[in-house]
C-alpha cells in the first residue's frame, strides 16, 4: 500500500485520538491500534515522518494510560481483554493448522488402535492398559481419577500440563519440527486412549467424564503448539523483517500466548483433580461443564479475536466511504 493511501485511510481515526476518551476500554483499544499502525509504518515506511507522528501519538496515548492509578490492573485487563485475543487472531491460520494437524493424528491413533489391539500397549504401556482394563472389569472404568488426593493430584497435573506445554513450545525453535512431533505424539496418544473406551462400549461415557478437563487441557496444548509454530516460522519466513528482528517478534508474540495459557492449564488441572473424579455426577452437570469450557475456548480464542479484528479494520478504513 502506498504511504499516501495508508495516511488517508487512517487520518480521521488518528485525529480522533488527539482527544482523550473518558472510556478506559476505548483508551486501551486505541493504544493497541496505534501499536499495530506503528508496526506497519515501521515495516513499509521506516524513514517516513509518518512513523514519527504515529510514535508520538502512541506515546501520548500511553501517557494517558500511565496517569491512571490503576495502571497495573489496567495493563492486565488490557492484556486479557484485547492484547492476547488480538495476538491469537493475528495467527488464526497457524492455529487452524495446528488444530487440523493434531486432530489428524488423534483420528490416526484411534484407527490404528481399532485395527491393531496391540497398538494401544505400544503407545500407552502395558501397566496403564492393564490398570484401565481392571477398572473396567470392576465396574469403575474411570477409577484412575479417584486414586490420589484431590489437591495433590491438582498440583501434579498442573505441573505436568505446564511442562508439556513448555516442551511443545520450546521445540518450535527447531524450525517448528519439534513442535509438530510433540503434537503428533500427543495426538496419537489421545486417539489411542479414547479408543480404549469406545472399544469397550464406554465411548460416550468417557467423553462425558474425561472431557470435563480435557476440553481445556487439549485446547491449551494445541495453542501451545501454535506458539511453537509461530516461533519456528518467524525466522524461516521473515517477510520484510531481517531474520533476527523477525525471530525477536515471533518470540515476543509466542511467549505472550504461552503465558496466556497458564490460567487455562490451571483450571483444567482443577477440574481433573477435584471434579472429574465424581463420575456419578448428573448428565446435565457434566454437559454444562464440558460445553461451557468449549464455549469459553471458542469465544475467547476464535470469535472475540475476529470481532476485534473487524472493529480494528473498520476503524482503519473509515475514510474509504466518501460519505463518512
Amino acid at each position: 500500500m502506498r504511504e499516501g493511501k495508508f495516511i488517508d485511510q487512517n487520518a480521521k481515526r488518528w485525529k480522533q485520538y488527539l482527544g482523550e476518551s473518558e472510556d478506559p476500554d476505548e483508551e486501551a483499544l486505541r493504544f493497541m491500534q496505534l501499536i499495530d499502525d506503528l508496526s506497519y509504518a515501521k515495516t513499509f515506511y521506516p524513514k517516513s515522518k509518518t512513523v514519527t507522528f504515529i510514535n508520538g501519538l502512541a506515546a501520548k496515548q500511553y501517557m494517558r494510560l500511565n496517569r491512571s492509578r490503576k495502571l497495573q490492573f489496567r495493563r492486565l485487563y488490557t492484556f486479557w481483554t484485547y492484547e492476547l485475543p488480538m495476538l491469537v487472531g493475528r495467527y488464526h491460520r497457524t492455529y487452524l493448522f495446528a488444530f487440523c494437524f493434531f486432530l489428524f493424528f488423534v483420528v490416526l491413533g484411534a484407527v490404528a488402535c481399532k485395527f491393531d489391539p496391540q497398538f494401544v500397549r505400544r503407545i500407552l504401556g502395558d501397566g496403564y492398559v492393564d490398570m484401565t482394563e481392571e477398572n473396567i472389569q470392576k465396574g469403575d472404568p474411570f477409577g484412575v481419577y479417584k486414586q490420589s488426593n484431590p489437591f495433590g493430584m491438582f498440583i501434579q497435573i498442573a505441573t505436568n500440563n505446564i511442562r508439556v506445554s513448555l516442551m511443545v513450545y520450546a521445540t518450535g525453535i527447531l524450525a517448528g519440527m519439534g513442535t509438530l512431533y510433540m503434537l503428533f505424539e500427543n495426538g496419537v496418544m489421545l486417539g489411542t486412549f479414547q479408543q480404549i473406551f469406545f472399544a469397550k462400549g464406554l465411548g460416550w461415557a468417557s467423553v462425558l467424564v474425561i472431557w470435563i478437563h480435557g476440553t481445556l487441557e487439549i485446547s491449551a496444548i494445541i495453542l501451545a503448539g501454535t506458539a511453537g509454530l509461530i516461533l519456528g516460522q518467524s525466522y524461516l519466513f521473515p517477510g520484510t523483517y531481517s531474520r533476527i528482528d523477525s525471530l525477536k517478534r515471533g518470540a515476543r508474540d509466542s511467549v505472550k500466548i504461552l503465558v496466556g495459557l497458564i490460567p487455562f492449564f490451571l483450571l483444567a488441572a482443577f477440574f481433573e483433580g477435584f471434579v472429574t473424579r465424581h463420575t456419578e455426577m448428573p448428565l446435565w452437570l457434566s454437559l454444562f461443564i464440558l460445553l461451557g469450557s468449549a464455549s469459553i475456548i471458542i469465544w475467547y480464542f476464535i470469535l472475540w479475536p475476529i470481532r476485534l479484528k473487524r472493529a480494528n479494520f473498520q476503524g482503519s478504513n473509515i475514510n474509504q466511504n466518501p460519505n463518512s
